[in-house]
């Protein structure tokens, strides 16, 4: 009850940095939308995507504490972005929040907004954009205009997207000034609503000071001018409703999305998923039994084992086998015990990822580990050598990945269990996750002792005071910065989950990712 109590609480915190996150400004902003004949852009979402279907809605508290001058949250990272089933395919759906800063591009808004494109290319997704941004936020034009994954690589990737067969379409719902005109030209269908609707270049201020023509924003680039004289639009419509039902006719007539796994029945796990609340610690890098867990997440809480009786104590940190979720066989690597991956565990692992592959069944990295054994008995038994075995077969592994960090998920283990750096297809953590190079009492030990020489060698020795302050300072600034919330709000995840909803999010993933064919295995070169 210890541990429940500590996670429910935990989880409150968690949704009250949502609240924050989906309601900026409270019911005045609201109320706002209202006067313009507006709705917030969940209500659209929600009418957008299939009735009684659920929107899985992917970073939301990303932008908390970024602190970028004279904005120290931008929540939400001012975009919505998640995926939904519209006539029953599944679609990457992107919403400007004009609640915050009037929907423009802060860094943290560019880096959220390409991620969901990165998923959507990588899944073979449709995508809808529903537009209401005044572009860069110009006290920042160096950070988000000129650069590779700044402003214009949206619209880069909208293009070749496009080229693929994956359907652009935008939906206008406020004004799209400068780049964020593009988002309207740059679609392969666009929709405009009378009125409400705006897209240009240069608006009228900046027109009257460059031309020195006056006209209205209607005049210059509104619904009725793009759709019906300039054709920079395609749909013209009379309502925010109207134009939802306008996207869904467009995407109507795409062809029915097929997995390219063969799915089985699925069956209820015997485990229920609020066990998890029980089973996992309170005390972050205590040890655990991970068949537990994945008694909570797999179908009839059932998992195939290899290798189970290999070298007790050393192997059986990581485990290594097969579930299935939600009907569909998820290869597993998981960490167990205190999670720490000794020689042995490494081997097993790289060799399951290889078998995987070669199977083109989808691998789950269930992430609790401090990292790889140190030490001169595993520095000659081979760690450095068969750790980047796991990490080359990670990396190399063609089939789709997804990460979920459970416990610690620090150094070279962040690495070798598929780590943002890695590129997995989906990567999601729990209040339990902490993403660093070490811990923070770890960091402090290692940076204490370098500081001590330091002030030594000055003839200016530490008092013990002074050690523990310092001490307790490293302690707060790692462990602080490994904290779900810090990594969130930095997109080094792509959403912190409650352990309730592990299973229903794993199977989207999944779902989602298989639906682009698996390739061939193909590793580089292991140094047998």
């Amino acid at each position: 009850m210890d541990n429940r109590t500590h996670w429910e609480n935990e989880e409150k915190k968690l949704d009250e940095l949502v609240y924050r996150a989906t309601w900026p400004g409270g019911e005045k902003a609201v109320a706002k939308l209202a006067k313009q004949g507006k709705r917030p852009v969940r209500e659209l979402i929600s009418n957008l995507i299939d009735p009684g279907t659920d929107f899985f809605e992917l970073s939301r508290i990303a932008g908390f504490g970024v602190n970028y001058p004279g904005v120290e949250d931008v929540p939400c990272g001012g975009v919505v972005t998640g995926v939904g089933k519209i006539n029953n395919n599944w679609t990457m759906i992107f919403a400007n929040d004009s609640r915050v800063k009037a929907g423009t591009y802060f860094p943290i808004t560019l880096k959220k907004h390409m991620r969901a494109q990165a998923i959507a290319e990588r899944c073979g997704l449709h995508c809808v954009y529903i537009a209401d941004s005044g572009g860069a936020f110009l006290p920042m034009q160096a950070d988000v205009f000129p650069d590779d994954q700044h402003f214009g690589s949206m619209f880069f990737n909208m293009a070749r997207m496009s080229a693929k067969g994956l359907k652009q379409i935008t939906l206008s719902t406020g004004g799209n000034t400068a780049g964020g005109a593009y988002i309207v030209f740059m679609a392969c269908q666009s929709v405009m609503i009378d009125r409400m609707s705006y897209s240009f270049l240069g608006g009228p201020p900046l027109v009257k000071m460059a031309t020195g023509e006056t006209i209205s924003a209607e005049d210059l680039g509104g619904a009725k001018i793009h759709t019906g004289t300039s054709g920079g639009a395609d749909h013209f419509c009379g309502s925010q409703d109207e134009a939802i039902n306008s996207v869904r006719e467009i995407l109507a007539l795409e062809p029915p999305q097929k997995l390219h796994l063969h799915r089985y029945a699925e069956t209820p796990p015997r485990v229920p998923a609020d066990a998890v609340y029980d089973l996992l610690p309170a005390a972050i890098h205590q040890g655990i039994d991970t068949r537990q867990i994945l008694g909570c997440i797999a179908d009839d809480s059932y998992f195939y084992e290899y290798k189970k009786n290999y070298a007790p104590g050393r192997g059986d940190n990581i485990l290594a086998g097969k579930i299935r979720i939600k009907g569909l066989p998820v290869g597993v690597i998981a960490s167990n015990a205190v999670g720490i991956i000794f020689v042995e565990a490494a081997r097993k692992a790289t060799e399951w990822i290889v078998r995987c592959s070669q199977e083109k069944i989808p691998l789950l990295f269930l992430q609790n580990s401090p990292g790889y054994m140190v030490g001169s008995d595993s520095e000659h038994m081979g760690i450095g050598k068969y750790g980047s075995d796991m990490v080359r077969a990670v990396s190399c592994a063609q089939v789709p990945r997804i990460q979920m960090v459970i416990g610690p998920d620090n150094g070279a283990a962040n690495y070798g269990m598929c780590g943002r750096a890695y590129r997995p297809h989906f990567l999601f953590t729990t209040m339990r996750g902490r993403t660093s190079v070490m811990s923070g009492r770890s960091a402090a030990g290692v940076l204490l002792s370098i500081e001590e020489r330091k002030r030594k060698a000055r003839n200016n020795p530490m008092t013990e005071a002074e050690r523990q302050a310092f001490r307790d300072k490293m302690i707060e600034k790692y462990d602080g910065e490994a904290h779900p919330f810090y990594c969130g709000a930095r997109l080094l995840n792509d959403r912190v989950l409650k352990f309730s909803e592990m299973r229903d999010w794993l199977a989207m993933a999944f779902e989602v990712s298989l639906l682009s064919p698996i390739g061939d295995p193909a590793f580089g070169n292991f140094r047998f």
